[in-house]
Formats: C-alpha cells, sequence, structure tokens
C-alpha cells in the first residue's frame, strides 16, 4: 500500500498526491444509466425528451415574468438552487482560465414566468409549473430554460426539476444537461404529501429540523407534521401558560415561540406547510409537569383531567383509565351519568368546538372515527394509522381523509423495504370519484423513540422519496410492476442525489432500513 506524507512547502508530493488521487477519480466504477429511465423524482405527469446535451453556464441568470415575478420566495428559491446546481461553480472557472477557454453555453438564462402574486401557503394551492428547455435556434420562441407556473410554489416545484436536469460533468467540468430538448408539464396527484416529525420523544434541534424541511422540499413533500409534544416531554414554549415547558427532557432542549415562528418561515419559503400537533386528551402527561391540576391524580397522570374546566381553558389557550379510578372524575361522569368512552367522545368534541371557533380544521387520528364517527364535526379530517381499510370507510362517510397505514408508511418500523412503501396506495378500495376527491393525501411518520440527531436522516431517507412519489405522480406512472427494473435504478439515482446534496440517505435495499453498507461499493448499486 501507499503512503504520502505532505510536509509544508513540499510540491513534489502535492504533484504526485494529485496525480493518484487524478486516477482514482478516472477509473470506471462500471455503473451506468439507463436511457430508457427517466431520472427526475418524483417522475413529472407528463413529458418529453430528446437526445441532445446542452450546456449551462455557471453565470446562470434569472429573468422573472408575471405578476408574481418579485416574489422574495422566487428570488431566494433561485438562489438556493443555483448554489446546488453549480456547487462546482469554482472548478469551472479556474478550469476555463488555466485553458484559455472562451466558452459559449446552450443555456444562459432561466426565465421564470408566476401568473400570480399571492404568496399565501394553503392546502392544495395551486403547485403545477411547466418547464422547457431548450436551444434557441433564432425559429422558435421558445428558447433556453423557462419554467411557468400560476404560484410561486409551483415556480418552486419546477426549479426542483430543472436541478435535477443539471449535472456536473467532470471530464468537462461543465454542467450539462443530457436527453435535451425536455418538455415537462406537472402537477401533483394529492394535495397532501406530509412527513410526520416527532421532536417529543428525542429533541431535534433547530438546525436539524431545518436540514429536514430543506431534504422535504428535494421530493416536492409539502407538509411537515409536527408532533412537537407528547407524554414524554413538552419542550414548547406557550406564552399563556408558561409552565408547560417544565415538561421538557431539560432546560436546553426546548423550542420558543420565536424557534416556531422560524421554522414556519424558513418551511413557507420552500412551499412546505406546518402542521403543528397537541396530543390530547391522552399521550399529556408532560403537560402536568407545569400544572399538575391537569392530572387526575398525581399517582395517574393521564389522560388530562376531563372533569376541570381549567383543561379546556388550557387547550383554549394553546390552539377504562385513570378517568375511572380518580374520585373526583368519578364522581363528575357519575353526575353526567357517563362512561369512560362517554367523556373521551366529550373531551374530543368540545376540542374539535374549539378549534373550530378559532376557524381551524380539527384532524383527529382514526381512533375518534372508529369510536364515534357519527358524532364527529363534518369538517373533521381523518388520520388513517392503524391499518388499511380506513380511509373507505371514511370517505364513505363523507369525511376527508390522510393516509399513513402504519404497515408501509411508519418509518420508525425498519424492516419494511421500499417497496412496500413504494407499492402502498392510499385510494386503495376506493373507486368512487368523489369518494377519491376525499383523499386529500398521505404522510410518512418519523416517529422518534429510536431516532435522534444522530440517525433521523438516514431513517427517513430514502424510504420517504418512495411514497412521495406515490403522492406526487400519476397512479399508472408509477406501476408497482416490474419495480426493480423501472424504478429501483431511478431510487438509487435520487439516494444518491440526496447524499451529494448533503443529505445522510442510508442505501437503498438494505434489510434494516438505516443500516450502512457492509463493504466498498458504489452509492448508486447499494
Amino acid at each position: 500500500m501507499l503512503h504520502f506524507y505532505l510536509k509544508p512547502h513540499c510540491k513534489l508530493s502535492f504533484l504526485v498526491l494529485l496525480l493518484w488521487v487524478s486516477l482514482l477519480v478516472d477509473s470506471n466504477s462500471g455503473f451506468e444509466l439507463d436511457d430508457s429511465l427517466t431520472y427526475i423524482w418524483p417522475l413529472p405527469s407528463a413529458f418529453t425528451s430528446g437526445n441532445r446535451t446542452f450546456t449551462v453556464d455557471p453565470t446562470l441568470s434569472l429573468s422573472v415574468l408575471g405578476k408574481g415575478g418579485d416574489s422574495k420566495i422566487l428570488k431566494e428559491g433561485f438562489e438556493r438552487y443555483k448554489k446546488i446546481i453549480f456547487k462546482h461553480a469554482s472548478e469551472i472557472s479556474l478550469f476555463q482560465k488555466l485553458r484559455g477557454i472562451s466558452f459559449v453555453y446552450d443555456i444562459s438564462e432561466l426565465r421564470i414566468i408566476v401568473n400570480s402574486d399571492s404568496e399565501e401557503l394553503q392546502l392544495g394551492v395551486d403547485e403545477s409549473y411547466t418547464l422547457f428547455v431548450a436551444k434557441n435556434d433564432g425559429k422558435s420562441i421558445v428558447g433556453e430554460a423557462t419554467i411557468e407556473a400560476n404560484t410561486v410554489y409551483g415556480a418552486l416545484r419546477g426549479l426542483e426539476t430543472f436541478s435535477q436536469l443539471c449535472s456536473f460533468d467532470y471530464d468537462t467540468k461543465s454542467v450539462q444537461i443530457y436527453k435535451a430538448p425536455w418538455y415537462i408539464k406537472d402537477n401533483p396527484r394529492f394535495a397532501f404529501r406530509g412527513l410526520l416529525l416527532d421532536t417529543s420523544r428525542h429533541y431535534l434541534p433547530i438546525d436539524v429540523i431545518k436540514q429536514i424541511i430543506e431534504s422535504m422540499s428535494y421530493a416536492k413533500l409539502n407538509v411537515l407534521h409536527w408532533h412537537i409534544i407528547d407524554e414524554e416531554s413538552f419542550p414548547l414554549e406557550v406564552p399563556s401558560y408558561p409552565k408547560l415547558w417544565n415538561g421538557a427532557y431539560t432546560k436546553w432542549e426546548r423550542y420558543t415561540v420565536e424557534d416556531a415562528s422560524e421554522i414556519v418561515s424558513f418551511a413557507k419559503l420552500r412551499g412546505i406547510h406546518v402542521m403543528a400537533e397537541v396530543d390530547v386528551p391522552g399521550h399529556a402527561q408532560s403537560w402536568g409537569a407545569g400544572y399538575p391540576d391537569l392530572w387526575p391524580s398525581s399517582s395517574c397522570r393521564e389522560p388530562l383531567d376531563v372533569s376541570k374546566k381549567f383543561t379546556f381553558e388550557l387547550i383554549s389557550g394553546i390552539l377504562s383509565d385513570c378517568w375511572t379510578s380518580t374520585p373526583h372524575i368519578k364522581q363528575w361522569l357519575n353526575d353526567h351519568n357517563m362512561t369512560a368512552k362517554d367523556a373521551y367522545q366529550y373531551f374530543v368534541l368540545k376540542a374539535q368546538e374549539i378549534a373550530i371557533s378559532k376557524d381551524w380544521t380539527p384532524v383527529n387520528w382514526e381512533e375518534t372515527f372508529n369510536s364515534f364517527s357519527s358524532e364527529l364535526r363534518p369538517r373533521t379530517i381523518v388520520h388513517n394509522w392503524l391499518g388499511p381499510g380506513v380511509c373507505p370507510k371514511a370517505v364513505a362517510k363523507g369525511f376527508k381523509c390522510i393516509f399513513s397505514n402504519q404497515g408501509a408508511w411508519y418509518l420508525d418500523h425498519l424492516d419494511v423495504p421500499w417497496n412496500e412503501v413504494y407499492s402502498a396506495e392510499p385510494l386503495e378500495g376506493i373507486n368512487n370519484v368523489s369518494e377519491e376527491n376525499l383523499v386529500l393525501g398521505g404522510e410518512v411518520c418519523m416517529w422518534g423513540e429510536t431516532a435522534d440527531a444522530s440517525n433521523v436522516q438516514q431513517t427517513i431517507w430514502p424510504r420517504a422519496a418512495a411514497a412521495a412519489e406515490r403522492l406526487w405522480s400519476k397512479r399508472e406512472a408509477v406501476s408497482v410492476q416490474n419495480v426493480n427494473s423501472t424504478v429501483l435504478p431511478r431510487y438509487h439515482y435520487f439516494r444518491c442525489l440526496l447524499n451529494r446534496r448533503g443529505v445522510q440517505a442510508a442505501p437503498a435495499t438494505n434489510y434494516y432500513a438505516r443500516k450502512p453498507p457492509t463493504g466498498p461499493g458504489s452509492c448508486y448499486e447499494q
């Protein structure tokens, strides 16, 4: 084995090492892309491509048109993607300067047209876009690269797709677009494409949450379901009830109001909603660390005390079990002729009433639908998790539904392979068009019992991307037939793209989702 020891000012050793590294870079790994496949993730709705290769100017300029052209979201988005696309821009400039190259690029300007100046981010906002990449030959009005969208959020999705078309060529040290010209007309299949992130079982620093939001945008996910609190910890500051975050693990593992606002703003710049979850009446032991009166008793600390007005006052301010074994609650139940099940229904419906009075839409885990569907408010969204078959029942009764079948889309279930995540279908068992329209979409869930800042990204990725394509792309386009030949190479490629962008995505096909590689090998074949 050769060893190189570099000493200060030792130019010879440095040159020898450079040569050695060059030989390694030039070696052929044997991996080749399959030209019959389209390496864009998630797969666009409709597209055509050609057989030419275009070069992209490292000083790519932005031209904005339309009512939304002055959007800060758009301009910051362009700058973010420009840094991704031209990560090696300094190498390109140095390479050309050293060789005296004067280069004429095929693509020197990205034109973005946004037809609306509204930046309102609501569920169902128009995320469609068209993307043209064509060389201006003087014969057509279409030239270079153009993204057109009705909203700035559609433009962001177009920018992501454009960035995936751009590839750095190490031989010529230029950014190239293969299989050009491109015409892409794209829109999401579902409005709700979510990732649940649990920060109650293990605290995640703000920067880690931001990294996860950033990575979500690469797969065109658009909802961060922030499960901030649970029975183990209450890390969130609630100014009107300042003792609540006494339930945090430590005084350093907390989120201030400013932190939460920063997360929401950061997500909006990437077209991602933040849906914060207040989990009640169960899973709420941590609430009583600051307000013990919320506990039924000191020895029985959840669910929240249904008999006290203070409980509902607190819920309003921030938005058989203990109830039958605690004397004052048992008496309250008797006085109101209620069982524990009746009290659970009472609690949920009162919480829904509070939410609706503030013009919020209540989203309930499926237990409420399974227990008393006829009593739920019509605006209720049923969130499936226990297993298949819930969304068909919910939409048949007129409720909207979110699909998160734990057998396929719980990311903490490490033994679920990527292809089972990919094959899960939110509309399974629903054949009526009007009922299909009530399925808002779906969500993969990153529960945090066995994940913290050290391994959360490789637990999320790349399996979350498998669900992301199911939620974005047309159902017929992501057929589960022959996934090993039609999907797996693209899935490998996207995993490696995440790695190149600094996301710690695990090998694609390891049995135990976040296991590291077992030996040397290409990123594209793990």
